[in-house]
Formats: C-alpha cells, structure tokens, sequence
C-alpha cells in the first residue's frame, strides 16, 4: 500500500503561484511512477505531470508548459508541483497519484491521495 497527502492548494489571484507537495508513504516508491491530476465538477480527471521516482523523467500536458514544474525529493518521499502564472482555467481540485507504468492515462494509476483545492481568481 502507498499512501499520499497533498497540501499546498489555496486561493491566488491569476498570475501568481503556488507549490503543491505530495508526502507518500507506505511501501517503497522505486517503482513508481507519480502523478499529478486534476478535476472539476463535471469534467474528466485530467493529466497534469508526472514523474518517475527513478530517473526523474518527466511529461507534462501541453495546458501547463512553461508555468507547472515538478520535482520530487527522494530523501522526503515528496513529489512538488510549483505552479507559476496560474490562471482561473486552473482552477481545481488537484489529486497526487502513483502508479506502476508510465503514462498519462489515470486509469494507470494504483494511488491516490485526498486531492487539495487550487482556486484561481480573475
């Protein structure tokens, strides 16, 4: 079993920033693949960024390039997602997820944390 806790989500004013972390536990994450999604009311859960906890390769969706960086910090078992120059379409519900293949598809992943509230204001 893995567990994940995000933490970070709050309110900001469009152009401005947020980091959101994810702190897992739980059985070790070489194997794992870490997610970031994110879903409103209504929608499908959509694919943000993920990472690999070994390698650190990454992918991204093309909605957060060049604004959504993310890392992870091997000795805190957290996965971080910073989120630069956010705008009101960001606002959601962002979920942190693990998963034992690479991909984008949610339906890969085993984990999945509370999810944290990102609300972006005009």
């Amino acid at each position: 079993q893995v567990q994940l806790v995000e933490s970070g989500g709050g309110l900001v004013q469009a152009g401005g920033s947020l980091r959101l972390s994810c702190l897992a536990s739980g059985r070790t994450l070489n194997a794992y693949v870490m997610g970031w999604f994110r879903h409103a009311p209504g929608k499908e859960r959509e694919f943000v960024y993920l990472i690999t906890w070994i390698g650190g390769s990454i992918e991204y969706a093309d909605s957060v390039k060049d604004r959504f960086t993310i890392s992870r910090d091997v000795d805190e078992n957290t996965v971080n997602l910073q989120m630069n120059s956010l705008k009101p379409e960001d606002t959601d519900v962002y979920y942190c997820a693990a998963g034992p293949r690479y991909g984008s598809d949610k339906d890969m992943y085993s984990y999945w944390g509370q999810g944290t509230q990102v609300t972006v204001s005009s």
